[in-house]
């Protein structure tokens, strides 16, 4: 069943460092996505997570010196493609790849990657999405089998074919995902891409060179184990979804399961992490 949001819009002073702050909070309250404005951040949470006390939780950033001002939004499903559409802006990274909508011109790059983001989550503009796109780019899955968990849009299962992957399986639990996935394949031309309604007792028993998770710290911790065991010999697992801070218990549960951190880059005190097979 689709689901309603709560869209909160923020005005932030001083506003470059104040949406830093407040995207960082909001990620840890819940919040699912983030657009940022020219007067500061518009923040989305699925209905069922929103209480009305979560706004007293925004009174620390007025205490961190912020000057905060807020209104609340619901939308319902069949409205979230205007509300996208209204703020949506192609966004490009490295000069070599372009995420945009089908209303958008085309951008000439060497992979433009086409998304109408509906319900679903990984237009490239959150910063784990737009971390996770630049890890792929520079470590391209060529001849690969791959794994996309948390798929959201597709656009990571898409980018991963587009970089010479043989197939990619791509799952999500929400079933907008799963159809927005399947509806975006279609509209950047990819053969390749398997989507899968369901959660990790759905992923296939095989092996995959390439893992990508851009999920959440919790499903991250539980799942680390099955990515391991589906990991071919010298298989890269990238991860993303989690802050700064937990870096060291994601380490920590790699590391059990025969996984070895190559590096990470961080943006906005989110982090996407690269692990290597050992």
């Amino acid at each position: 069943m689709a689901t309603t949001y709560i869209q909160l819009k923020l005005t932030i002073s001083p506003l470059e460092s104040g949406q830093e702050i407040a995207l960082a909070f909001l990620g840890e309250m819940g919040f699912e996505s983030f657009v940022e404005t020219t007067e500061g951040l518009e923040a989305y949470i699925q209905e069922e997570s929103w209480t009305p006390n979560l706004l007293d939780q925004l009174y620390p950033l007025v205490e961190n010196g912020l000057d905060i001002g807020w209104s609340l939004t619901a939308i319902p499903p069949e409205n979230w493609n205007a509300v996208w559409e209204s703020d949506f802006q192609p966004i490009l990274i490295e000069d070599i790849c372009a995420v945009r909508a089908h209303f958008h011109a085309p951008i000439d790059v060497p992979f433009e990657l086409v998304i109408t983001p509906k319900m679903s989550f990984g237009t490239g503009h959150h910063q784990t999405t737009h971390m996770m796109l630049n890890t792929l780019l520079n470590n391209p899955p060529k001849d690969e089998v791959v794994l996309d968990m948390g798929c959201g849009t597709g656009v990571l299962a898409i980018l991963a074919e587009k970089l010479g992957a043989v197939s990619i399986d791509a799952i999500d639990v929400e079933s907008w995902c799963f159809e927005n996935t399947v509806e975006n394949a279609a509209m950047n031309d990819c053969k390749k891409v398997n989507a899968i309604e369901g959660d990790r007792k759905l992923i296939p028993e095989k092996e995959y060179g390439t893992i990508i998770a851009n999920i959440n710290l919790n499903v991250l911790l539980l799942d680390i184990p099955l990515y391991a065991e589906r990991l071919s010999s010298n298989g890269k697992l990238f991860l993303s979804g989690f802050y700064t801070h937990d870096i060291p218990a994601i380490e920590s549960k790699a590391n059990q399961n025969g996984l070895q951190m190559v590096d990470y880059q961080q943006k906005d005190n989110w982090v996407a992490a690269h692990f290597h097979k050992k």
